[in-house]
């Protein structure tokens, strides 16, 4: 079956990864930055070793997110990020073919089990199940 695994993360957050901290949200070291990277590094090479990562990447930040939606009007109405009114977006994915939801569930904790500056934040980790399209007839 295949899964989306997804990580969420705010634009505080990716303020503090690049060294400007806010309340609650703590400056990362070049060697907090070091051991994420080494961390997720070896998660990618474990997943694609094991043949069940098929996509996967981390996102640019909200500021660089652009949403378009409903105006009142029926128009479409273009807005440029960040939003204000969203405390988190999507920061990262991969997309995985495991053999169960028990194994994607141990990836997925281990994705949460990155390591990250003491008193930052910790996100949830989101799976959800892709759906397989009906074959044509």
């Amino acid at each position: 079956m295949k899964y989306l695994v997804m990580i969420y993360a705010s634009e505080a957050d990716y303020n503090a990864m690049s060294g400007k901290p806010s309340e609650g949200y703590p400056a990362w070291s070049e060697q907090d930055l070091q051991a994420m990277f080494a961390h997720m590094e070896a998660l990618n090479n474990d997943l694609a070793e094991s043949g069940e990562v098929l996509d996967g990447a981390g996102l640019s930040a909200p500021s660089q997110a652009r949403v378009v939606s409903g105006g009142t009007d029926g128009t479409q109405v273009v807005s440029d990020g960040p939003f204000g009114e969203t405390k988190e977006l999507l920061a990262g994915y991969w997309v995985l073919e495991c053999e169960s939801l028990d194994r994607v569930t141990e990836i997925a904790k281990r994705v949460h089990a990155c390591p990250a500056p003491a008193g930052a934040p910790v996100t949830d980790v989101v799976i959800r199940q892709i759906m397989d399209t009906p074959s044509e007839a």
